[in-house]
């Protein structure tokens, strides 16, 4: 099982699978995986790859809202992906997903 933390990587990887002819199963999470992911994971291994994001997204969280206490533990959620076969966590850091020139919200 590989992490990897850029979207370039992630891409590169997607790209190799898929000239192989490989499919590809996409289980987006923000961490802190439990039950309800690990069945989304095994639907996923239906697929000849499976990729499990773990982004806590920020952009998720109101001003009253507590991005700090979002429970977070990537050494379990990696120990679950690995039981369960994922072949790739993507986890990248907000400024990797939203960039230096990211300007645009939405309420």
């Amino acid at each position: 099982m590989k992490t990897l933390n850029s979207i370039e990587e992630v891409r590169n990887q997607i790209r190799q699978w898929k000239s192989e002819g490989c499919s590809i199963g996409l289980v987006p999470t923000m961490g802190y995986l439990h039950e309800g992911h690990i069945s989304l994971i095994q639907r996923a291994s239906e697929n000849d790859r499976v990729v499990v994001s773990i982004f806590v997204n920020p952009m998720q969280f109101g001003p009253n809202e507590d991005l700090a206490s979002y429970p977070r533990d990537f050494e379990r959620d990696s120990r679950i992906c690995e039981r369960n076969g994922v072949d790739l966590i993507f986890s990248p850091e907000p400024e990797e997903m939203y960039g230096s020139e990211f300007y645009s919200y939405v309420d």
